[in-house]
């Protein structure tokens, strides 16, 4: 059975450590815990503690740890920007096209998506640093954060309160069974890692060669007729970087037919985006090469590689004004 001793001596520091490491990206089972603590919480008040208090305290702690892993990640966001979204997405179990994703979110809800990031697999990782790469201010960052924490530990904790006996009876089952289900409950966790990491090394393999480099997109720009290049980050990307490639046209990445539609199935598109490994990129140009262009290709490395790579950039701000406002709504500017 569920030591209820230890769930009153340690479940406190357990629920907060565990939410800490898991706010700062570490691979830990906050949800399992808070459960497994919400449980232990009800069996105690069995014996004469108080459920009320206890879950309070537990949740404190919840809301204190979620908090300053994510104020590191905030403040990583407001000070290094791109390149703090960049690692948190390869901590993120969602790493395709998240930075992008996460973006249009925050375009949509702004500070208020942090309430219910949580519930979202690898958005909560994501939205914390964008927040502090979009100068949100600390204030409203704080209140929205511990909203979304309080609200997502409560729902973890109830269920551990409302299936106290069941979730006892599962612990005295293993404990029957002895270290045979501790090597199982070990071992699932790993086996889902590394599905994870396999999935993205052959996606990463299967279009390793349907790229283009910024060396390859310069030589391809002197020539003609020359590549169409289109810029598919969203509004909040292009806000925190206001360039583009000279002579990008700026695309929504949920309307690839409207790219097909305007250039037809003959002419070069290079595509780029501000996601890691240029995900969003290579999912757009494969549907486009699914629906019968010749030539779609992401650009390695994206805006990014090629500013690295010595190339000049053009500011939007020399783009018309139509072009400056897209939001995501009009397709295509010029």
């Amino acid at each position: 059975m569920m030591s209820h001793e230890l769930i009153a001596r340690y479940g406190t520091w357990v629920v907060f450590l565990n939410v800490l490491g898991s706010s700062l990206g570490l691979p830990l089972p906050a949800i399992p815990t808070l459960i497994t603590v919400g449980a232990g919480t009800a069996l105690v008040a069995h014996v004469g503690s108080s459920t009320l208090l206890h879950f309070l305290t537990i949740l404190g702690a919840a809301v204190i740890g979620g908090l300053l892993g994510d104020l590191v990640w905030f403040q990583g966001g407001k000070r290094y920007g791109k390149r703090t979204l960049h690692t948190v997405c390869g901590l993120s179990p969602s790493r395709e096209a998240c930075v992008t994703t996460t973006e249009r979110f925050f375009g949509r809800w702004g500070v208020r998506v942090l309430v219910v990031a949580r519930f979202v697999p690898g958005l909560s990782l994501v939205a914390v640093p964008l927040c502090g790469a979009m100068a949100v201010r600390v204030r409203a960052f704080v209140l929205h954060d511990c909203a979304g924490i309080a609200l997502w530990a409560s729902i973890g904790l109830a269920v551990g309160t409302l299936f106290a006996s069941q979730i006892d009876a599962i612990f005295a089952t293993v404990a029957r069974l002895g270290w045979q289900a501790l090597v199982v409950i070990g071992i699932a966790p790993v086996l889902y890692f590394l599905y994870g990491y396999c999935r993205r090394q052959m996606m990463a393999n299967a279009l390793g060669n349907a790229r283009i480099s910024a060396g390859e997109l310069h030589a391809l720009l002197a020539n003609k007729p020359r590549p169409a290049v289109i810029d598919i980050r969203s509004a909040e990307g292009r806000t925190r970087d206001p360039f583009v490639i000279p002579g990008a046209l700026i695309a929504d990445e949920h309307q690839p037919r409207q790219i097909m539609e305007r250039y037809g199935t003959n002419r070069t598109l290079v595509i780029y985006c501000a996601c890691p490994h240029e995900a969003s990129a290579a999912s757009v140009a494969r549907q486009l090469r699914l629906s019968g262009v010749r030539l779609a290709l992401p650009l390695t490395g994206g805006i990014d590689a090629w500013r690295v790579a010595g190339f000049d950039v053009e500011p939007m701000i020399a783009m018309n004004d139509t072009a400056i406002g897209v939001a995501g709504q009009q397709l295509f500017t010029q």
